[in-house]
């Protein structure tokens, strides 16, 4: 495994990077478990300054950071600097709440002989955090701001081809004031995944990824005895109801299938439509397709960026292929994408039917699958119908008829009137083959604590 950044507009490979041998681990272990010795101890008011340190330096080296970006994955420039910003609230929400969340809750106990019992959340020690590409600081942000603030450390396996942002955010916190080795960055090759969490010193591991990352890294920790938190893939359901206005609804379902070039777990991949709105919004969607443009992410005239390598293009390409062998209708949408660049032609897909196995495929990419829904009902059990369950939305002139429609729809997230929103203070994760766990707020900051009871009992025993 290389870790390489290869310019997706490009196709140039700028930087080459070699893996972590087994002496650098072990020894980027050793260093870790003595930078959490010290961390522990220190104060939130003093994490909390490291935090907001980052999120200030990121926010006043906006331009440094984020054509970082945009160079080893393609995301267009805005985007890079709106997820920069992201990041950056998400280091400041904990600087803010950290200690809040974590404070020690008394419980009711019903016994007085129960005595007076806290609950208590003690850091654990190591963490090991397997991060995605697809939004290369924010999926970093998202973890070590909540686990440095709870006391813990972190090494980091960064996907393949990012390295020059993971090792970007690895400097980022040692200028904020991170003390030195709290966390690191490693080039770190599958197959030693499991060394790292088969040692003691570590105590779980976040995944972002792929279906097949989790499984196998899920398994490893199993084996280990550790624990794990999974944020997999996600087929987002997008439901318009007959009584949605059309004209913002497929406005947002342009956006909400194509941002980051539709490589977003939480974009909206499965339009279902119920059959009165059926043909008046897909006339909308087409035209909002047809007037994206493709091009260099550096342009702010671009709206369409390129997937993040040429393999990506192919695979989605040969997933199109086996969706039509199996029935569905391709339709490319809009003007010709460049030849220069990791470019897919916007695809709508259609007429998928119930055994096409397509119908439960992610599409990481700016491909749309679009269902006719026959009433509500049928589009409640649409969105259902599908392996994953991350998040989705609903989309209705009668917000409150929106609730009531999200709670019938099984994932971690449901929006009504929104594709979805990915904030510093909203819980994210799901159910299912989306994974299991939760991130950011303080369902985030608790995913690896101990939850120490200290009961102080002071009676005497009756012997």
């Amino acid at each position: 495994m290389k870790f390489v950044t290869t310019n997706p507009y490009t196709g140039e490979v700028l930087k080459t990077f070699p893996t972590a041998t087994e002496s650098e681990i072990k020894q980027a272990i050793d260093k870790a478990h003595n930078a959490f010795l010290g961390w522990r101890e220190t104060s939130f008011r003093e994490r909390a300054r490291i935090m907001q340190k980052a999120a200030d330096i990121l926010r006043r080296d906006v331009d440094k950071y984020a054509p970082i970006l945009t160079m080893e994955m393609g995301k267009l420039l805005s985007e890079a600097k709106a997820e920069v910003e992201l990041s950056a609230r998400i280091f400041e929400y904990y600087a803010k709440n950290a200690e809040k969340l974590l404070a020690p809750e008394k419980l009711p106990v019903a016994d007085p002989e129960e005595g007076e019992a806290v609950l208590v959340c003690d850091p654990l020690g190591i963490i090991l955090a397997v991060e995605p590409w697809n939004f290369p600081y924010y999926q970093i942000a998202r973890i070590i701001a909540p686990q440095l603030s709870a006391g813990n450390v972190i090494l980091l396996k960064h996907a393949a081809n990012v390295p020059q942002s993971a090792l970007a955010f690895e400097s980022l916190m040692l200028q904020a004031g991170l003390p030195d080795s709290a966390f690191i960055n490693l080039f770190l090759d599958h197959p030693h995944v499991g060394m790292v969490l088969n040692d003691p010193r570590v105590h779980g591991v976040a995944l972002t990824g792929s279906e097949y990352a989790g499984s196998v890294v899920a398994a490893e920790a199993g084996k280990a005895l550790k624990k794990s938190t999974m944020e997999l893939g996600g087929a987002d359901a997008f439901v318009v109801l007959k009584d949605a206005d059309l004209d913002k609804t497929a406005k947002w379902a342009v956006f909400g299938r194509h941002w980051n070039a539709g490589q977003v777990c939480v974009s909206s991949k499965r339009m279902i439509i119920e059959e009165p709105a059926y043909d008046g919004f897909m006339e909308r969607y087409v035209k909002g397709v047809s007037e994206l443009r493709a091009g260099d992410p550096m342009d702010p005239n671009t709206t369409l960026a390129p997937l993040s390598s040429q393999k990506a293009v192919d695979d989605l390409k040969d997933k199109i292929r086996q969706a039509v062998a199996h029935g569905a209708k391709a339709i490319e949408v809009g003007p010709s994408v460049p030849n220069q660049g990791a470019f897919l032609q916007p695809t709508i897909l259609t007429d998928i039917a119930e055994d096409n196995p397509a119908r439960y495929w992610e599409f990481f990419g700016p491909v749309s699958m679009i269902f006719k829904a026959k009433d509500e009902d049928d589009a409640i059990r649409i969105a259902n119908d599908s392996p994953f369950g991350l998040g989705g939305s609903v989309f209705t002139s009668n917000p409150a008829h929106g609730a009531q429609v999200a709670k019938r729809i099984s994932t971690g997230m449901v929006f009504v009137n929104h594709p979805t929103m990915v904030k510093a203070d909203l819980p994210f994760g799901g159910v299912r083959r989306s994974g299991y766990g939760r991130e950011l707020l303080g369902l985030g900051i608790k995913e690896f604590v101990n939850h120490k009871l200290i009961d102080i009992v002071d009676i005497d025993a009756a012997f």
